[in-house]
């Protein structure tokens, strides 16, 4: 849940921006609890690593070629090349995931290889992830200390306090806000700030609404707000 992808590769020529997403878990008696999560980026320093990667990089590349010369079409050739790159470990596969489906579709038609991975001449980065587990929808509140905790990691300067006591403070005497009232908590630079509904309003909804209508847009969720109604059964499925 954390990672759904599994750990993904960069290299310096790769977007490393940190990500942030969100998950929830239902159990069977109904309680629910959600998890927030941050994922950025991190140099490998570790040679056996970096050697093993340029290796299984090199078998990628040499499974592509051999697929685009075995294929009679440019067509075939890029099909078959996507099958056998979505059988690849991810440690080879990641590099790819970074780059349009068109550009990899004419190199792989063409035969040619990438600029690929030299363990020599690239910085390799790994993928990390820290999460909160929480009882309640408490989005932006998880989403602003995560990133100051992020923030406090790969900065040169040291925080105010040693991090541990950050990450003491939020699971063992942080509490959990009363219906009705709003909570503020000091974060690693800048305090957060959650509310909590009261028992006679909405429940808490700390996700922005312009996301969903921006991705499933207007009709959509329409649709989907009438199969509620209905209590029909509802699947969302995310490519």
């Amino acid at each position: 849940l954390c990672m759904p992808k599994g750990l993904s590769f960069r290299t310096q020529r790769d977007s490393r921006t940190p990500q942030f997403h969100s998950f929830l878990i239902t159990r069977e008696d109904g309680s629910r609890t959600y998890g927030f999560v941050h994922t950025f980026y991190e140099e490998v320093t570790s040679p056996q690593i970096c050697s093993a990667m340029q290796t299984l990089h090199q078998m990628h590349q040499a499974e592509h070629n051999a697929s685009a010369h075995n294929c009679p079409s440019s067509s075939s050739s890029s099909s078959s090349s996507s099958s056998s790159s979505s059988s690849m470990d991810s440690l080879a596969s990641s590099l790819d995931e970074v780059e349009s489906p068109s550009s990899q579709g004419a190199r792989r038609s063409c035969g040619c290889s990438s600029e690929g991975y030299d363990s020599v001449r690239d910085t390799l980065y790994v993928s990390k992830a820290i999460c909160l587990i929480t009882p309640m929808p408490f989005m932006h509140a998880c989403k602003r200390f995560l990133s100051q905790v992020h923030r406090a990691v790969i900065s040169h300067q040291p925080p105010p306090l040693p991090l541990e006591s950050y990450i003491y403070n939020i699971l063992y005497e942080v509490p959990l806000p009363p219906p009705g009232r709003s909570l503020k908590f000091h974060g690693v630079y800048e305090p957060v700030l959650c509310q909590r509904p009261g028992v006679g309003e909405l429940p808490l909804a700390d996700f922005p609404l312009s996301e969903a209508f921006r991705l499933l847009g207007v009709e959509n969720l329409v649709q989907i707000f009438t199969c509620v109604l209905l209590e029909m059964q509802i699947l969302l499925y995310s490519q």
